[in-house]
Parts: structure tokens; sequence; C-alpha cells
């Protein structure tokens, strides 16, 4: 599963910052049919996205295509123009039942089939934005091409009737849900946008919540928000060398027989090595650490 920290969207149809979001490192390049394009340029927009696919180097970044939402006569006509191009994952946009998930997913396999490509080696990121998609985030969490949801703050507050505000508190239960259906299938949550991209302080704040909250990555709309964000939901090396101590104690203390012990004064059981193994495994995805650790603990 990719590393997505950071998911930028990139308007679909502008070629100039196709090309300058590949040289950013940024861990997710999300080129947009959807919102980020006009009505009256969603064709310019899916031959700009081909065109990328055919000429552009995106090195580490995952590229991804959002086409426009099941149902809104565009989709069709989007996933069709892009799927030859083999990008790395489809976004789909506002999903409120598993059947929207399902019709990419036959057009998805049927293209792999077709081309010979290994079955799901494009991925699939669904958008949940409205009070029914959160309701349903069960069924919709459980689909086996998905990688991760994508949880959309402003299309939810309005989907409820909720203001918007700077501590997004209208919007906790719903980020929270999001995270716990993603837990429960093993994919990814990635969390909302800060749509005031001016305010790097608000940014970091918001994405650290985040990351506390249990999202392994965040939504950004500008490169100024690349390096906060990637910063925000990489482990530093204070938590990364507690979480190694956590689990490299962890095994001796089982040997011994103690179910639960003392580490720097604070009770150590299944529960925080659990979370420590979490916090270096978002280490290994980030490239702080090498698998080959991870893989010698388990030994």
């Amino acid at each position: 599963m990719h590393s997505r920290r950071a998911l930028l969207y990139i308007p679909g149809d502008d070629w100039k910052k196709i090309t300058k979001s590949v040289t950013l490192g940024v861990d997710s390049i999300c080129m947009d049919m959807e919102d980020g394009t006009a009505l009256n340029r969603k064709v310019e927009a899916r031959a700009t996205i081909v065109k990328a696919l055919q000429e552009l180097d995106f090195g580490k970044s995952e590229k991804l295509a959002r086409i426009n939402s099941v149902g809104s006569g565009f989709e069709k006509d989007d996933i069709q123009a892009v799927l030859p191009f083999h990008p790395d994952g489809i976004v789909l946009p506002k999903i409120e039942e598993p059947n929207q998930i399902q019709w990419a997913h036959e057009i998805i396999e049927a293209a792999e089939l077709s081309n010979g490509w290994p079955v799901n080696s494009i991925r699939m990121l669904v958008g949940v934005e409205t009070a029914k998609g959160i309701l349903n985030l069960k069924e919709i969490a459980s689909h086996a091409r998905l990688d991760a949801i994508i949880f959309g703050g402003e299309d939810y507050a309005a989907s409820v009737g909720a203001t918007r505000t700077k501590d997004a508190i209208e919007l906790l239960y719903a980020r929270e849900a999001t995270v716990t259906a993603c837990a429960a299938f093993g994919i990814q949550p990635i969390d909302i946008v800060m749509i005031d991209f001016k305010d790097i302080e608000a940014l970091r704040a918001e994405s650290e919540f985040g990351a506390r909250l249990g999202f392994m990555g965040k939504q950004i709309i500008h490169p100024a928000q690349v390096g906060p964000v990637q910063e925000a939901f990489t482990p530093n090396d204070e938590a990364i060398t507690y979480a190694k101590r956590i689990v490299e104690t962890f095994e001796a203390a089982q040997k011994s027989g103690a179910g639960a012990y003392a580490l720097d004064g604070k009770m150590i059981d299944m529960p925080l090595l659990k979370n420590a193994q979490k916090v270096l495994d978002r280490a290994r995805a980030a490239g702080k650490i090498q698998s080959t650790f991870l893989e010698s603990l388990t030994r």
C-alpha cells in the first residue's frame, strides 16, 4: 500500500501545474476531472491527464486520476479515457453505496484482464462526503479493491447543514467514523483539506490533530502544504526510538511471564505494543526506517 501522507489535487486540464507537481516530492498526485475542472473543460482534462500518464516521470509519487461522480454523466468517459494508460489508482468521489464502487471495479478489472496486467494493480480510493456515505462506511470500506477512504469535510458539512469552523469540531464524529471503518478493514483514512492554504500554522495544527485521530494522510491543494503535512504524518525520531524500545522489550517481558511491564514509568501491554508497531509501519512507509529492521523484530 502506497504511503499517502500528502495527497495533492491538481486540476486535470492544467498541464503547467501537473508538470510542476512531479517535482514536489509529494506522496500522491491526484489529477482531477471532477471539482477541479470546469464543466466545459472535462474533455480537455481527460486529454491532459492521458498526456501526463504517457509522458511524465512521476518518480516516487503515486499517480492518481479522480473521475466525476457516479451518476454525473461524465464518469464512464472519464474512467475509460485514463485506464488504458495505467494510473496507479482511480479516485471515485461522493461515494454513498457499495454498488458505486462495484461499477468502477468491474470496469477496472476488465481493463486489467484485457491488457494482461495483474488484477488489483490499479487501486481505488473513494471519497466519502455525505451523511449517507458516513452511515454506509462499513459496507463501503469492505470492498476488496479499496486502498483508502478520503473524507470530504466541506461537502459533508453541507450535506448535514453544519457550519464549518476553524477547529472543525462539527466534523469530528464523521472523521472518527472514517478512521474506525478504515482501521477495521485495513485501508488508509485520508483527512480533510485545509482550504486556507496560506495559513501554514493552522495547517500544522489541523494535520497533527488528524494524525492523532488515526488518519494516515491529508488532502492538499497547494505546493506550500506538502512539507508541513508530510512532517505531521511522519513519526519523529523520538517517537520512533520509543516505539522501537517497546517492540524490542515486549518479547523479553513475555518470555519472563509478564503480561504487562514498566518502561520509563509507564505500564506497557498489548495495546501499546500494537500502537508502537503502527508507528514503525508509518516510519517505514515514510522511508525513515528500513523494512529489515521490522522483519528482525518479528523473527
